[in-house]
């Protein structure tokens, strides 16, 4: 199974969860329950250290490197990544409830049956999300601010420890956990309205991916005065190698060579690219906040904008230092979904498999959207002044 990515994983886990939701006794799906009850809680112990392990060290970096063209680039690709979680709440609020019928899957998670764990194991996190966040960014500000290497270091490498128990451990798991939750909610009879609400919500948010891309380089277009869908087009390699690779990280060479066509200077393409395939996630963002408030309407539970602006501004900041590996934004946001929205076990799983079932294309707006960037900081740092101010 290690040969098989882990979208056909998941896909097959969901399949088999369901074939076998059908016809499944009680005692095999009260086993599969019990399964994801400790491993919900195993997540939730890891969360604060995903936290912890990547932001702080992600802010000491970006710290260490600060600069006027550091600064500007940042801003932007966190107000482009806030905008796309917006637009993602404001098209979910107009057509989800329509789509989706939240009271019917609210009754259904009220009135059906349920299939409980024969015991759990608890395992407490060592502090809340937010008591995380606070000490990463103390811990990664004060390691920019006193240029020290010891404390740094051992952030590196706790890093490192928690990213291979993320490798090793929760992602192998990942597909056991979501064909126990498919498999249980089969068994409850809430599987066919989930399926239905899938499907309208993958529609919706592939318009909306193609509309961001629109509007970034409709915007970008006013900087460097070029016709903007010629720019994506000049873009379009790059969105199709993220399509194919799903890592922001492996399409860099790509999106290089296609910002410099584009008319991007080679120095500036040089920082900017490599930069934002780190800290610019509308795609990512655009498909969380879809996804969680179509979840949410489902459980007929409030979505009030005061909410979402709240997590979507906490979003842009965690999932700058997702770790690397597929799948890496919505585990790093796994925290805020639940802290901030109230999200439970089954939520928590079901969002994971619908954000994997659409990784990629999240992937391809993320490095898309970067050739934009790179064109307005092209425009706003001249030639000369780009020198004065490069890294």
């Amino acid at each position: 199974m290690k040969k098989i990515g882990l979208l056909p994983r998941i896909l097959i886990a969901i399949v088999v969860g369901i074939l076998i939701g059908y016809v499944s006794p009680l005692w095999f799906a009260r086993t599969a329950s019990t399964f994801n009850a400790i491993f919900s809680q195993f997540l939730g112990f890891m969360i604060p250290m995903i936290i912890v392990g990547f932001v702080a060290p992600a802010i000491a970096d970006i710290g260490s490197r600060a600069g006027k063209l550091l600064v500007v680039t940042a801003a932007i690709a966190y107000f482009a990544t806030y905008m796309a979680g917006l637009l993602s709440y404001f098209t979910g609020s107009l057509t989800f409830p329509s789509l989706i019928g939240g009271e019917e899957g609210m009754a259904l998670a009220e009135n059906g049956l349920k299939v409980l764990p024969y015991f759990t194991v608890e395992i407490p996190a060592l502090m809340s999300v937010m008591t995380a966040l606070v000490l990463s960014f103390m811990l990664g500000l004060g390691m920019a601010f006193i240029h020290g290497t010891a404390l740094r270091h051992g952030f590196e490498e706790f890093r490192t420890i928690v990213s291979k128990t993320i490798d090793k451990a929760i992602i192998p798991l990942l597909p056991i956990y979501i064909f126990g939750i498919f498999l249980t909610m089969t068994y409850e009879g809430q599987v066919g309205t989930i399926l239905r609400c899938f499907m309208k919500i993958i529609v919706i948010i592939f318009i909306l991916h193609v509309l961001i891309l629109v509007l970034q380089y409709c915007i970008a277009s006013l900087f460097s005065r070029q016709n903007p869908f010629g720019m994506l087009r000049t873009m379009l390699p790059a969105y199709f190698t993220a399509l194919g690779t799903q890592s922001s990280a492996a399409t860099i060479p790509v999106t290089l060579r296609q910002a410099i066509k584009m008319g991007v200077r080679e120095d500036i393409a040089g920082f900017v690219i490599p930069l934002c395939a780190t800290i610019h996630m509308s795609g990512s963002t655009l498909k969380i906040v879809a996804c969680a408030l179509a979840l949410i309407i489902m459980h007929g539970q409030p979505y009030d904008l005061g909410l979402f602006c709240h997590f979507i501004g906490m979003l842009g900041i965690t999932i700058i230092a997702a770790p690397g590996i597929p799948g890496g934004a919505i585990m790093a946001s796994i925290g805020l979904l639940q802290t901030i929205l109230g999200f439970d076990g089954q939520m928590v799983a079901l969002m994971i498999a619908l954000y994997i079932a659409m990784d990629s294309f999240g992937t391809a707006c993320n490095v898309t959207g970067d050739g934009a960037i790179a064109a307005i900081i092209n425009r706003i740092f001249p030639e000369k002044k780009a020198n004065e101010t490069q890294i």
